[in-house]
């Protein structure tokens, strides 16, 4: 519940019409799920303005409305109108503010890979002993975490949120409005290089989530990875810092990995049993960070161990589906560099009596140097698949040279469109039971178009 006068602080924005209510249920950006009493705010995206939605909202008995463009505008006697310099920019002012009221822990996730899962994984930990906000699916921008944030009530015990990025400045930005307690960083790899250019790009975007972390402030950092251990071991300056890891010697460790059917164990700090229902055994990792905020808050180990052997992983994050008889691993969320190796180390590690097919779309925003990247992954590709069908016209560089590589020319399929790869894979291809399909590519490629079946 927001005033009028929070309204007006927060967003430093211009009272142009007053109105009888002085305290909103809620604020709303989308007219189609506003509530009587609620504050509209009319945002602007690429495709869309909710200026144009202002009469529906009013409609729908908006109390408020809260745009940049009021010139015009003809608001009923009652209901207040205020006017802000920018609507995105007043969502996140407004969700500062709620921040601002909330006493309890937040933990925000960033990284370049991992973030969703381990943003459900540690929310799941968490909810065994209290109410917990998190951001819905991958709602991790500069709209998607302030509406997670304006969300905030006084029976919530816990926020749970993901801060993604494509451009600099995004996570700070972010980081600055979610203010978290507990800031954990899973890795540092080849995402969003169009813009941030390399991988120390990556790192400097984002390690600022450290910088905007609030008391009592821990950060929680993968050791093994080769651009966080230095944050570890050289420490920040009164910030206590926390380590996870298998291969270096960390504060939360796994040992014992093994891999079994669909169901991955290891041994917690070698001596606590731990068990997940997952194809990839990166996936530890994300275990490692979850039980660490757990243990943080006060969690017992029994309890994590419960929750995490009942996590149910996100969708299209190697999951084992069947489909006309023929089993898929939906891998389809995303795809970079990194993330596609560790689900060809998971395909390598299934067993598959018959041929195991690799459907691969573009790895997009690499930058200058995405054909180098799709022509790296080749060589991985031909030691572990049989059949190779690319979709899109960077992927077709990794069929290029798996040719180079030795790879069948007989077996490497090159297609425009996913919908174009499922056909050719049911009336060509022809899988069978005893054969396993990957499907991997970039959000915009819609890889998930090969299940419509």
């Amino acid at each position: 519940m927001f005033t009028l006068d929070e309204i007006i602080k927060a967003t430093e924005g211009r009272l142009i019409q007053s109105s009888r209510i002085d305290k909103f249920k809620g604020i709303s950006t989308d007219s189609r799920a506003l509530k009587p009493g609620d504050a509209f705010l009319a945002l602007k995206g690429n495709n869309f303005d909710g200026h144009d939605f202002i009469p529906t909202a009013l409609k729908f008995k908006a109390a408020c409305i809260i745009a940049e463009k009021t010139s015009g505008l003809s608001i009923p006697a009652g209901r207040a109108l205020v006017k802000v310099k920018d609507t995105t920019l007043a969502l996140g002012d407004l969700a500062r503010f709620r921040r601002g009221t909330f006493s309890k822990p937040v933990i925000a996730v960033s990284g370049s890979n991992g973030k969703t899962t381990l943003k459900e994984m540690i929310a799941w930990v968490l909810s065994a002993n209290g109410r917990v906000l998190k951001n819905e699916g991958t709602k991790n921008n500069q709209v998607g975490l302030p509406q997670t944030l304006i969300q905030l009530k006084p029976s919530d015990d816990f926020a749970v949120v993901e801060i993604g990025t494509n451009h600099f400045g995004e996570v700070n930005y972010l980081a600055s409005i979610a203010r978290p307690n507990i800031g954990v960083l899973t890795n540092i790899g080849p995402s969003h290089l169009e813009f941030l250019k390399n991988l120390k790009g990556v790192f400097r975007e984002k390690s600022a989530l450290l910088n905007n972390l609030s008391q009592p402030s821990i950060a929680l950092l993968n050791v093994d990875d080769q651009y966080l251990r230095p944050l570890i071991k050289g420490g920040r300056k009164g910030l206590p810092v926390f380590s996870y890891g298998i291969k270096e010697k960390s504060d939360f460790s796994a040992s014992g990995i093994k891999l079994n059917n669909g169901k991955l164990g290891f041994k917690f700090n070698r001596k606590f049993d731990f068990e997940l229902s997952t194809l990839g055994a990166h996936n530890v990792y994300n275990a490692l960070a979850a039980i660490a905020v757990g243990r943080i808050l006060g969690f017992e180990l029994k309890s994590i161990a419960r929750r995490l052997a009942d996590f149910d992983f996100p969708k299209g994050r190697l999951k084992l589906i069947e489909l006309k008889g023929v089993r898929f691993i939906d891998d389809t969320y995303n795809s970079n560099p990194f993330s596609l190796n560790k689900a060809l180390i998971a395909f390598d590690a299934m067993k598959c009596k018959g041929r195991k097919i690799l459907i691969m779309g573009d790895m997009l925003e690499l930058g200058e140097k995405k054909e180098l990247l799709h022509r790296q992954v080749a060589g991985s590709i031909t030691n572990i698949c049989d059949v190779l069908v690319t979709v899109g016209s960077l992927a077709a560089f990794t069929a290029a040279s798996a040719k180079a590589y030795g790879f069948k020319r007989k077996n490497i399929f090159c297609c425009a469109s996913a919908a174009e790869a499922k056909d050719l894979l049911f009336n060509q291809i022809s899988p069978g039971v005893e054969d396993v399909i990957l499907v991997k590519g970039s959000r915009s490629m819609k890889m998930e178009e090969v299940f419509k079946v």
